[in-house]
C-alpha cells in the first residue's frame, strides 16, 4: 500500500503565502515524479506543478513566478510554496506521485486526499 498525505492548506488573504507538503509512505520502490494538481468548484482538475527525478519542473502558466515546487527525496516529500496568492488560486490541491511500488514491475499514479486552499479577504 502507498499513501500520500497532504498538509498545509488553509485560508489566506490575497497576496499572502502558503506552503503545502505531501509525504508519500508505504511500499515504495522508486519515485519518478511528484507534483500538485488542483480542482476549483465547477472546473476540471488541472496540473499546477511537477518535479521529476532529474530535477525538471513544469508549472501552469497561471502560477509561474509565484509558486515553487521542491522535493526532499530522502523523505519522499514534495512541497509547494505558494506566494502572491490570488482568489483564483482557491481550490482543492491534490498531491500526485508517479511511482513503482516495491516488488512491482509497473508504475502508477497515486493521489493524496486533497488540501483546501482558500484565498479571500
Amino acid at each position: 500500500q502507498v499513501q500520500l498525505v497532504e498538509s498545509g492548506g488553509g485560508l489566506v488573504q490575497p497576496g499572502g503565502s502558503l506552503r503545502l507538503s505531501c509525504a508519500a509512505s508505504g511500499n515504495i520502490g522508486s519515485v519518478y515524479a511528484m507534483g500538485w494538481y488542483r480542482q476549483a468548484p465547477g472546473k476540471q482538475r488541472e496540473s499546477v506543478a511537477t518535479l521529476t527525478n532529474s530535477g525538471s519542473t513544469t508549472y501552469a502558466d497561471s502560477v509561474k513566478g509565484r509558486f515553487t515546487v521542491s522535493r526532499d527525496n530522502a523523505k519522499n516529500t514534495v512541497y509547494l510554496q505558494m506566494n502572491s496568492l490570488k482568489p483564483e488560486d482557491t481550490a482543492v490541491y491534490h498531491c500526485n506521485a508517479d511511482l513503482r511500488p516495491r516488488g512491482s514491475i509497473s508504475r502508477s499514479n497515486y493521489w493524496g486526499q486533497g488540501a483546501q486552499v482558500t484565498v479571500s479577504s
